[in-house]
């Protein structure tokens, strides 16, 4: 029986840029005319809120969240060399991205051979790019990697889930996006966060439809408090999440490969938390579900709701509880997490090591 590694990251695209821009989603936010003006002084904020702003716009707290994300990406890749998978295979959410109008697939296996990505020609907007705001690294539109795939695995992968009656979707080639949307760039991004060791690993991006409601109609990204939005169909429940992350461990733990399974997303998101006002995440039902991930506590996730993830702004979460679903399948011990805390910087951040098993 194949050996299966369970990881979980985010791939925040604001940590793309330099520290005095890594702020940019909160000051957008400062800008919606949805916003009550006493909602926007930082004399009413949480203490902790107006330390982290600052009085330079939050520029030298960005420098200790980064180092705190750096730190959690070189544990995740020690782990992943310490395994040496034979594939790498992603959970991440599409935002706009890959799949628009024509098509919103629930679950979609991109089965791709190897392919070159250039992140700063592919992803430059979804990476937090735009509006001149350069990459932390310096580097042009010539940087690039040669991505391996492994189409047998993902054939394989996507046979047997159907088989199992779950109808996924799955591709031979990108649709409306050049290479790798931005979950499973960034992913590969900060896993190389120094630039040192390259990204050598075959990889299986698994694109899961988190936005759901706001894929289309809000382009999965952040519209302003009281526009009015055409909702679009829901995505997949919890529940289903971990469904599909049970019988995706089962099919590849009955394989003969060595398989590192990743959830990359931040968790819930404050452009996505009305109740927050947009400025700060929900911290308070971020913790609970932590709570549940390091006692493993799966039933808490498997019945929260999805309306209870949509109202916490934690949509890209179920990134996570497919992730869960495997581990939960697999009764993997939790070796370590790190719950990376947050008021300005959008989103709470959490890291996760699970044992090969």
């Amino acid at each position: 029986m194949a050996e299966i590694l369970g990881l979980g990251l985010t791939h925040y695209p604001p940590l793309c840029v330099t520290d005095d821009k890594m702020a940019w989603i909160m000051e957008r936010a400062l800008k919606d005319p949805g916003v009550p003006p006493s909602e926007l002084d930082p004399a009413n904020w949480p203490a902790a809120m107006r330390a982290e702003w600052g009085e330079d716009r939050g520029a030298r707290s960005a420098a200790a969240h980064r180092a705190a994300l750096v730190a959690g990406f070189a544990r995740v890749r020690a782990a992943l060399e310490d395994f040496k998978p034979d594939v790498v295979l992603v959970f991440g959410d599409d935002q706009y991205e890959n799949f628009r109008e024509d098509l919103i697939p629930a679950f979609a296996i991109l089965a791709y051979d190897d392919f070159e990505f250039f992140p700063w020609r592919h992803a430059q907007d979804s990476a937090g790019m735009g509006e001149g705001r350069p990459n932390v690294w310096g580097e042009g539109t010539d940087k690039g990697y040669r991505v391996r795939g492994r189409r047998d695995i993902a054939k394989h992968l996507a046979t047997r889930l159907i088989e199992s009656n779950f109808d996924v979707a799955y591709a031979y080639r990108p649709l409306h996006h050049q290479s790798l949307s931005h979950a499973f760039a960034n992913a590969l991004l900060f896993l190389d966060y120094d630039r040192k060791l390259g990204w050598d690993w075959p990889t299986i991006p698994f694109a899961v439809n988190c936005y759901g409601k706001a894929v289309i109609c809000a382009r999965g990204g952040m519209t302003d408090i009281g526009q009015q939005l055409d909702f679009d169909p829901p995505s997949p429940s919890p529940a289903r999440f971990m469904d599909l992350g049970r019988a995706t461990a089962r099919i590849l733990r009955e394989s003969p490969w060595r398989v590192a399974i990743v959830a990359s997303s931040s968790w819930s998101h404050a452009f996505m938390c009305n109740h927050t006002w947009r400025l700060q995440p929900d911290t308070a039902a971020d913790r609970r579900l932590y709570d549940a991930l390091v006692n493993r506590d799966y039933a808490a996730w498997q019945q929260t709701p999805l309306a209870s993830f949509e109202h916490s702004g934690q949509q890209e979460m179920l990134n996570w509880c497919a992730l869960l679903g495997a581990m939960q399948e697999l009764d993997a011990p939790l070796s370590w997490s790190q719950f990376v805390q947050t008021h300005i910087f959008n989103s709470n951040k959490v890291f996760a090591i699970y044992e090969a098993s």
